[in-house]
């Protein structure tokens, strides 16, 4: 067992978790990946544990971000007290506020108030699309506000997911790069083709393209 227990407080703003190989940064980005919906596995519990249990004390967001949570709430509760539990066979269940509540209601409650991403993150910087785009916005030479018009009908977190599918990501990948679950990504792009007017993903690489957004 690599871990017994631990606890970690985070800063306002932004977070890096660092440190050489080995030193259990998977664990930690894992344990927020339970988090934001992905799914559980009972390989994260060590040989001499019976569970895997990992829980967050946020910010408590606007009932609009709580959805159904928002109905668990206790009276008088001023902060969202969230958690998953992996048992040993493989089930897992999670929580907000020590009450059971639906997987994917607890992630979209946390992804209004948490984003992770990962080490390869930079590699955007490179691509020529997206250095153009960069380029474009600051000479003013593409209609940015139109841009930004379409964008704002989109979560933060719809955003990553429809840049990530626009460069041809599989969900399954997606899930992995956003530390969410499968479902939640499928969730995610229904929402943004409907807000967009799209019909598929083709047209919503097409549209993000067009833009230079990816």
């Amino acid at each position: 067992m690599l871990i017994r227990e631990a606890e970690l407080e985070l800063d306002p703003g932004l977070n890096a978790i660092t440190g050489e190989t080995g030193a259990g940064k998977t664990i930690l980005a894992n344990a927020f990946g339970l988090l934001l919906g992905a799914r559980g596995d009972a390989g994260a519990i060590g040989a001499a544990g019976g569970e895997a249990y990992v829980e967050a004390e946020l910010d408590l967001p606007g009932d609009d971000a709580l959805g159904t949570l928002a109905e668990l709430r206790p009276e008088g509760e001023e902060a969202l007290v969230v958690a998953r539990r992996i048992f040993a066979d493989g089930r897992t269940r999670a929580y907000a506020w020590g009450r059971v509540a639906a997987r994917e209601d607890v992630a979209a409650a946390v992804e209004a108030q948490l984003a992770m991403s990962g080490q390869f993150e930079q590699r955007r910087l490179a691509r020529p699309s997206y250095q153009l785009g960069v380029l474009d916005a600051f000479a003013g030479t593409i209609e940015v506000a139109q841009v930004d018009e379409d964008l704002d009908r989109l979560t933060e977190r719809e955003r990553e997911v429809m840049r990530l599918i626009a460069r041809g990501y599989a969900y399954k990948e997606v899930a992995a790069e956003l530390f969410i679950s499968i479902k939640t990504v499928e969730t995610h792009v229904s929402s943004v083709l409907r807000k967009l007017q799209l019909s598929s993903r083709h047209e919503l690489t097409r549209w993000a393209t067009s833009r230079r957004l990816v």
